[in-house]
């Protein structure tokens, strides 16, 4: 009895934990979209780095959890469309970050143990600014600038070569006689202090949009579809590191650099070698004592492995080297009173309580908005309107309150009462509660939720400007202002009035070009950009559409498992006729990077008439395209299903994976009677024990091998 109420606990542990990893890869997901394609992020990098650090808590307890759609296995988010894409040759991977001290003594010490080099041999660590940009690689061949590409989601970029070339300080030629036949610099776009405020202050006076920060600047520069707006703009340029190369001008780190500079790129003369731990953290503490004079943002100090053996030894582990860290700055804080508390409706229905402060300096950046979260953050830190609060400005993002401070607070202070309605439109405001323990306090990811759904028309605008947005059906020049005035005129109520907005345009009494603000050549402009989009890719309909719990990640993991819109049509209402215990809702649930969580919010999605109602009348007016599945060559696992288990030896799960799907083969997470084959490696748990009552063939990892090199023969 104790063993099966064992099981069982463990059983139910593994569905909250799944449950939970597949919360946070959405989360994860939608925030990279933010910062790496929209330059707009929502949270600080300490949040960002909680759920990252949450996530690999959750993997490294469960295993199975761990999967090549995973975001520990990702960097950065897909490139967007419109710039063409590039492939890099060798991954642009992100580092993993120090937040304290005894982070930096760790990896120093975990560098010695894999190395096995004894405490009295030598380890000399680069040490340099973290700058606060956008990362790009540039090639060049034979000394020529040939292209250049954003890091995109790691594997691919954005092909920004028209823009890259336009920026001052980048040559288009390198000069010197140790130049590589083929390199990829790689390095740093940045917008210095000065630079900013001047752009800015132009902006202004242009009535064009004001950039938060230097970053979001400088992204914003370099992604420009014009490659003349990118000239006006300052931007500079430092290179730090390389990609692939034909040959290398050094064995060190620091001789590597020193052979860029001497080639006319331009490097960041604060990088210098440190021979101990001791030595790392006073550049750091000196750097971080600087930071203000530098003349350009920083978040922190880039540590490396001054060896390129060493480095090539260490090599990389999930998206990270081994042999290089980040050591990230504390958050900027500042004093100020909290004046109210507005609340704001998402387009999921979501209350977000934001404070309203009085105007105070964080880090160089005038705050007059900070976050609060949700209503338990708000009782946690005992926040009250009147208020004198401390304020924290991470990642130039919004900002948050950190903590209340009391003895200021003043008699007329009361303690906050969330509404129990929407302020949009009135409709019920129901507690959601944390759906990984049934505890509604659990891990911060309670909200209120306004039940109004399609009526209420704060959350029909959220669901707008997000299905227009860039990463979903990307219409240009249908903003958040447009969407405010098309829909508070009656004009667009839904994404099919989008479509439908020239031919009742055309009859109306009222047309748009005889308002103002609207001319003829703008609302032509318009018109033209919407009838280009009226062909969505699978996953950008998907993604659009706002469905809760489906991301751009998991968009694409839904498009690149069904192909078509029809085909995850059927799979999803027959989940909805025959319930969580069918065949397809499992066969859905058994898609890898897809759990419970997603099942269930196209179940939701699905099993509504008027959500039914909606796509069919938005799919009167686009077509769907297919998505575009790569195959590398025809193979005898192409179209076939394949689960991985246990401990592979002879390659990596996460690499046989990636193979698996090159040659067309769909990887799932679970076993069914719809799974070919399992391939088990040693200590292969459930999942074989599984397959052999299904009478699903069983391949060894040489099995397997041997099986994907027959090629199509």
């Amino acid at each position: 009895m104790a063993k099966t109420e064992k099981s069982k606990t463990s059983s139910d542990d593994a569905a909250r934990a799944r449950r939970e990893h597949d919360r946070l890869s959405a989360d994860i997901a939608r925030h990279d979209a933010l910062y790496y394609q929209q330059d707009a992020p929502e949270i600080s990098d300490a949040e960002y780095d909680a759920l990252r650090r949450r996530l690999s808590e959750l993997e490294h307890a469960f295993p199975d959890l761990e999967h090549a759609g995973s975001p520990s296995q990702k960097v950065g988010a897909a490139p967007v469309a419109a710039f063409g894409k590039i492939r890099h040759d060798v991954p642009m991977l992100s580092l993993s970050n120090a937040f304290a001290d005894e982070d930096v003594v760790e990896f120093a010490d975990r560098v010695r143990r894999f190395l096995k080099l004894s405490e009295t041999e030598p380890l000399a660590i680069t040490a340099e600014p973290k700058i606060d940009g956008l990362s790009i690689s540039i090639r060049y061949e034979n000394g020529a600038l040939t292209q250049a590409a954003t890091r995109g989601d790691g594997a691919e970029g954005e092909n920004v070569t028209a823009n890259i070339k336009t920026i001052s300080q980048i040559p288009h030629h390198l000069k010197g006689r140790d130049v590589p036949d083929v390199i990829d610099v790689r390095g740093e776009i940045y917008l210095g202090h000065k630079d900013f405020a001047d752009l800015n202050a132009a902006q202004e006076q242009a009535g064009e949009k004001i950039f938060a920060n230097p970053r979001n600047a400088a992204a914003g520069s370099l992604r420009q579809l014009d490659s003349t707006i990118t000239a006006k703009r300052p931007l500079k340029f430092f290179a730090y590191t390389w990609g692939a190369a034909t040959a290398l001008p050094g064995a060190m780190q620091t001789e590597v650099v020193a052979a860029f500079k001497s080639w006319g790129l331009p490097v960041n003369p604060e990088m210098t070698v440190c021979e101990t731990t001791e030595a790392l953290l006073a550049y750091y503490r000196n750097i971080e004592s600087r930071r203000a004079k530098l003349g350009y943002d920083i978040d922190g100090v880039v540590y490396k492995v001054n060896r390129l053996d060493y480095q090539e030894r260490l090599g990389f582990v999930s998206r990270s080297p081994r042999w290089a860290i980040a050591h990230k700055f504390a958050a900027e804080q500042a004093t100020t009173i909290l004046r109210g508390i507005d609340i704001q409706v998402g387009r999921t229905g979501a209350l977000t309580p934001v404070a309203k402060l009085e105007p105070v300096t964080v880090g160089g950046v005038v705050v007059s908005n900070a976050t609060l979260h949700n209503e338990d953050e708000i009782a946690r830190k005992d926040i009250r309107v009147g208020d004198t609060v401390v304020v924290q400005r991470a990642g130039d993002v919004i900002p948050q309150i950190v903590r209340v401070i009391e003895e200021k607070r003043p008699l007329s202070a009361v303690p906050f009462e969330m509404r129990q309605t929407c302020p949009a439109c009135g409709s019920h405001a129901v507690r959601d509660a944390g759906e990984e323990t049934g505890d509604e306090a659990s891990n911060g990811n309670v909200v209120r939720r306004c039940t109004g759904g399609l009526i209420c028309p704060a959350q029909a605008k959220e669901r707008l400007k997000h299905f227009v947005s860039r990463n979903a059906v990307d219409i240009d020049g249908l903003g958040a202002e447009k969407i405010e005035f098309f829909f508070d005129s009656g004009r667009i109520k839904t994404p099919a009035d989008i479509y439908t907005l020239q031919k009742r345009d055309a009859a109306s009494d009222e047309p748009l070009s005889g308002l103002k603000g609207f001319g003829k050549k703008s609302v032509d402009k318009l018109f033209s950009a919407i009838e280009a989009r009226r062909q969505i890719p699978l996953e950008r309909l998907l993604f659009g559409l706002g469905i809760r719990h489906i991301g751009e990640t998991t968009a694409k993991d839904l498009a690149k498992a069904y192909l078509t819109l029809d085909a995850l049509r059927a799979a999803s209402e027959a989940a909805v006729a025959g319930g969580a215990d069918s065949d397809a809702y499992r066969d859905i649930d058994n898609i890898e990077g897809i759990g419970e969580t997603v099942v269930d919010a196209l179940v939701d999605f699905f099993g509504e008439p008027h959500n039914v109602a909606f796509l069919d009348a938005l799919l009167k007016e686009v077509d769907v395209t297919p998505f575009e599945r790569t195959i590398a060559v025809a193979s005898p696992v192409t179209g076939k299903t394949v689960v991985f288990t246990g401990t592979l030896t002879r390659v990596t799960r996460n690499e046989a994976k990636a193979q698996a799907e090159r040659l067309g083969a769909k990887v799932a997470g679970s076993v069914s009677k719809k799974t070919d084959y399992v391939v088990a490696g040693s200590d292969a748990g459930s999942k074989l024990t599984n397959a052999q009552a299904l009478g699903v063939t069983v391949l060894t990892e040489d099995e397997w091998l041997e099986l994907i090199a027959k090629g199509d023969a």
